[in-house]
């Protein structure tokens, strides 16, 4: 974003009261803030980023936001007033993306929405200029960032939505305004915001409100939860120009993935449906195989060949810890997948552990799944249903929760079960005795228990 601070003033329907100046992007954080940043100061409980202006400036900033009832604005510099920072920052990007010409994607869902957006963006790159949410600024704040960092020549924005509750994926939507939308499954994060998962299936049902006339949703045809909202869609002929296309394991689907075959560099698929082709990604797991069906559809819709699409999802690159294999010193394999965790996904991983034939010897690596309300108990004790000692030669248990798991786990492995409440050394200790050349270690847990410290 390139633009003068008049015209900023402008979308925010102010007066200009300094010299105009030129702004070429926004900050929050004076820590990553670049020279000719617009800084947005923001009024918290701990912090007053009011403090912070004048460092700003003294890195490089342009101009910055103040708020009127805070005292003592700097003198000499260029300033606009106003109300609220975030409804201004909101109010900016609401501004840009109306005038930017990009094609914009969205998408949700309570697992895989970084790694979706990772394959989306990495399977357009090479044909077209695209830009993507950097780390996980996915809400109210992070994605008004997101869409005021495009540049004006971008063609096509990919844009991750996240929520807590209600109401939040509408907003994003309807600030985005998408052309094509993805909900990539349903699980139970936010459970106990909430309640279940048809009330998670609503919340993230919630990104075609924003969708553009003649656009798309691609949606998680496995999930029956999104059944009576796709029907309720079509039959009420809510959104008469949009198009609905399902993926999924299921050959009722649109699209379905057929004969995964996994191996030390990636996993290789068939296509049937509207697509018809073999394709491979350089990533592990039949639930990343499943995200990358939304990839090469948008792909599709692009005007790229099978064989384009092909080609560039061969070199995709996921961010860090999603599925990510890491040879060991001793020869073991870890895939870590310790960014984050909820019963679907952790079903997932489990499942594509105890099936792969990469490596004989199969060890769990498991932590604690967060935010997931009163029936935490229970989703931590149904693992395992999926954990045998014919399929495992080991499982080591992370965090207070996994005490429940462990409790159902430790008779029927005979000592190759441990758990560990808050110390990862006896988890590492383990690993290092117990793992050979023929072992292959899933890491998984949620972000806040930080397994990529065993692996480390």
């Amino acid at each position: 974003m390139k633009k003068s601070l008049q015209t900023i003033a402008e979308w925010l329907e102010i007066s200009l009261e300094t010299p105009d100046v030129l702004v070429s992007g926004v900050s929050i954080n004076t820590k990553t803030i670049q020279p000719g940043d617009l800084f947005i100061p923001f009024k918290g409980e701990k912090v007053n980023g009011h403090q912070y202006v004048a460092q700003a400036f003294e890195k490089g900033a342009s101009a910055a936001l103040w708020q009127p009832n805070e005292p003592n604005p700097p003198k000499d510099v260029p300033l606009l007033f106003v109300e609220d920072s975030e409804k201004a920052l909101q109010q900016m990007a609401r501004a840009y993306r109306n005038e930017h010409q990009a094609t914009f994607i969205g998408i949700t869902g309570s697992n895989g929405k970084t790694s979706t957006k990772d394959l989306v963006a990495g399977v357009l790159t090479p044909y077209f200029r695209v830009q993507k949410t950097a780390g996980n600024f996915n809400n109210n704040l992070g994605l008004p960032i997101t869409i005021l960092s495009l540049d004006e020549d971008t063609d096509f924005a990919v844009l991750e939505m996240g929520m807590s509750g209600y109401g939040e994926i509408e907003f994003l939507s309807t600030l985005a305004k998408p052309h094509f939308v993805a909900i990539t499954n349903i699980g139970e994060a936010h459970m106990q915001d909430l309640g279940s998962r048809e009330g998670i299936a609503k919340a993230k049902f919630e990104i075609v409100t924003g969708l553009q006339p003649n656009g798309c949703l691609f949606y998680d045809g496995d999930e029956p939860l999104l059944s009576p909202f796709i029907q309720k869609m079509t039959g009420e002929n809510l959104f008469p120009s949009i198009k609905t296309i399902s993926f999924g394991a299921n050959l009722s689907n649109d699209v379905s993935v057929q004969s995964i075959e996994a191996t030390e560099n990636g996993s290789e698929f068939n296509v049937t449906g509207l697509i018809d082709a073999r394709f491979m990604i350089p990533v592990l797991g039949k639930h990343q195989v499943k995200n990358a069906l939304v990839a090469i559809l948008i792909a599709q819709k692009a005007g790229l060949t099978n064989e384009q699409i092909k080609d560039s999802l061969k070199n995709v690159s996921l961010t860090d810890m999603r599925m990510e294999v890491i040879p060991a010193k001793n020869g073991s394999l870890f895939i870590n997948d310790a960014y984050n965790a909820a019963p679907t996904s952790m079903k997932a991983a489990i499942t594509f552990i105890r099936e792969t034939t990469i490596r004989p010897e199969k060890w769990l690596v498991l932590g604690d799944m967060l935010e997931l309300g009163d029936e935490e108990k229970a989703y931590h004790e149904e693992l395992a249903d999926y954990i045998s000692p014919h399929d495992f030669a080991g499982v080591c248990l992370y965090g207070p929760r996994m005490k429940w798991l462990y409790e159902k786990l430790h008779t029927m492995f005979e000592g190759n079960v441990i758990w560990s409440e808050s110390d990862y050394e006896p988890i590492r200790k383990t690993l290092k005795s117990g793992t050979s050349p023929n072992s292959i270690i899933l890491v998984k847990g949620s972000r806040g228990m930080a397994l990529e410290n065993v692996i480390d």
